[in-house]
């Protein structure tokens, strides 16, 4: 399935006394890239919830940021952690006495320290419950965005497939009546001349060119990479890497054909290719 590297979901859930909130966001990247923010008393899960995201996503950078905020609830009050205020005032005393004009603070201050607020404590399980099965849901949102996403994608590259097929069949058509042209232009430009040439070797030389000027490989190539472009959109696997290999090749065929063109039309054709494939480059660079 073709899936968008691109993709983003929040989710927030009650539990205990907190309000936990999960956002996953994902963008393009060539490997897997996970990166967590979370709070200090949920560090303990980072290595479970970096193993589930790398286990359900295979390539893009994901940012995983959870946050909470408790619960004021009626008559509640601050609870201050008095030994951590003990020891910021006696530090406090202890820098102010090499200072030139300490400077006072107010209380406001001193409570906006790291710990000197005192939270109460939640249970460690229900809190790993609940931020595990939030992180799984906000995860499967963000991986439904992205199929569906992916989808869009996959329809965009199939339609360019279709125009390119379309494209090598009429220049397939084309090589005969190039080549055909070439040879009644040599063959009337020596009569113009009045020789009188070996036609045996004349025929020979024309063969040559004509194997010179036949583009057949090139058009067969580009068809049997499109038909290849068309199997793995259909892969249940990541395609993302598979499918800039052989946009890289389309290219280089596409690049060969307009080289050898000596025709009008089959070099216009060469440069719709180029166009159709870079259109189809820009899309797979956000294809896992």
């Amino acid at each position: 399935m073709i899936k968008s590297m691109t993709a983003y979901a929040s989710n927030e859930a009650e539990i205990g006394d907190l309000t936990v909130n999960c956002e996953i966001r994902s963008v393009n990247h060539r490997y897997s890239d996970v990166s967590l923010k979370l709070p200090d008393n949920l560090r303990f899960m980072e290595t479970e919830l970096r193993s589930l995201m790398s286990a359900q996503i295979k390539r893009g950078k994901i940012e995983c940021t959870v946050s909470y905020k408790k619960a004021t609830k009626q008559g509640q009050g601050f609870v201050v952690n008095h030994d951590a205020l003990a020891t910021l005032l006696e530090a406090t005393e202890q820098i102010e006495v090499h200072m030139m004009a300490p400077q006072p603070f107010s209380a406001l201050e001193v409570l906006a320290f790291p710990g000197i607020l005192q939270e109460p404590s939640s249970d460690k399980n229900e809190l790993h419950e609940g931020v595990s099965h939030l992180v799984k849901q906000t995860l499967a949102h963000l991986l439904v965005s992205r199929a569906r996403e992916g989808g869009q994608l996959k329809t965009l590259v199939e339609e360019r497939c279709t125009k390119i097929n379309e494209l090598v069949n009429t220049a397939k058509q084309r090589i005969p009546v190039v080549i055909q042209l070439t040879r009644d232009k040599l063959r009337d430009k020596i009569l113009e001349l009045s020789l009188q040439p070996d036609f045996d070797r004349l025929e020979q030389e024309l063969v040559f060119l004509a194997q010179k000027l036949d583009v057949t490989e090139e058009l067969d190539r580009l068809a049997t990479h499109i038909k290849e472009v068309m199997r793995v959109l259909h892969e249940e696997e990541p395609a993302g890497k598979r499918l800039d290999f052989l946009m890289q090749e389309l290219n280089r065929e596409a690049n060969t054909l307009g080289s050898k063109s000596v025709d009008s039309q089959i070099s216009h054709i060469a440069i719709e290719l180029k166009v159709l494939i870079e259109q189809m480059r820009e899309q797979i660079q956000n294809i896992e």
